[in-house]
């Protein structure tokens, strides 16, 4: 087992061939979703108040889940699947299906091209498989615990970076309501990294970082509060691609952590520094 995995609690499922399996069908499961949000992806779509917007998010959310849904159980009869996609904390034993049938959804609506369809298999509490697809460039990007993250079948890497100072680095907003501490400390690190990297993103969805941090695009991505939906594709398939996963403070991160922190080994213990100070 990678030492990524062994160091941030995302461990290898012993049943490696019927779980490879089982990723090859939920990749054409969120490509099939994919394709329904794309024909629905083009002119911005106009809201005057938040019922508004929430409708239209959840027509978005109903159209992909009305696919992936009955295609999961199929695979998997007695997984269960997350209803809240913003949730966060452990789950009951067993196995579950994480989805985020539109990750980026605002994006989407804004006819902006920074969204994906995403499915993740968590197995008493530990993240099995994922797959992760953005239809706007037919890309799917798919990690399986110990046996690597892949896009389109190409293995990913983390960068080799050993220098914050020449770093891109990303952060993201876990949700548009966060009370004041939180808000107050994202702007605080961002001002953190701002010193101490060379360059700074910030935008949503948190997860098309991850994918860039995966595959060597991005040094280090970190985010304040969080939902499991947001991070668990993304932590997976960076530990997969060789980075290493913690809170912002370098302890392991689990779902139930205050904090997420997703970078390449060679300016890991850098970037916490940056955002303790």
């Amino acid at each position: 087992m990678p030492d990524s995995l062994q160091t941030t609690g995302i461990a290898a499922t012993a049943d490696s061939t019927s779980d490879a399996d089982l990723l090859a069908q939920t990749a054409i499961a969120v490509r099939a979703a994919g394709a329904a949000l794309r024909e629905r992806y083009g002119d911005v779509v106009p809201y005057r108040t938040r019922e508004e917007l929430m409708r239209a998010l959840a027509a978005n959310d109903d159209v992909a889940l009305d696919i992936l849904r009955p295609r999961l159980a199929l695979l998997r009869p007695d997984a269960q699947v997350v209803e809240d996609e913003l949730a966060g904390g452990a789950l009951p034993p067993g196995e579950w299906w994480v989805l985020d049938p539109a990750e980026g959804n605002v994006n989407h609506l804004h006819a902006l091209p920074d969204w994906a369809v995403t499915a993740t298999l968590v197995r008493d509490n530990q993240p099995v498989l994922t797959a992760v697809h953005l239809p706007l460039t037919g890309e799917t990007y798919t990690a399986l615990a110990g046996a690597g993250a892949h896009l389109d079948g190409r293995p990913l890497h983390v960068s080799g970076t050993t220098d914050l100072g020449l770093s891109l680095v990303a952060t993201s907003q876990a949700r548009p309501d966060e009370d004041e501490t939180v808000v107050r400390r994202v702007g605080s690190s961002i001002t953190a990294m701002l010193f101490g990297a060379l360059v700074v993103r910030t935008s949503v969805p948190a997860t098309l970082h991850l994918l860039n941090v995966a595959a060597g695009r991005i040094d280090a991505f970190w985010q304040f509060a969080g939902a499991r939906a947001d991070l668990l594709p993304g932590a997976l398939l960076v530990a997969e691609a060789g980075g290493r996963i913690s809170d912002a403070e370098g302890r392991p991160w689990t779902p139930e952590s205050e904090s997420f922190l997703a970078a390449a080994p060679g300016v890991h213990t850098e970037a916490v520094t940056t955002l303790s100070r």
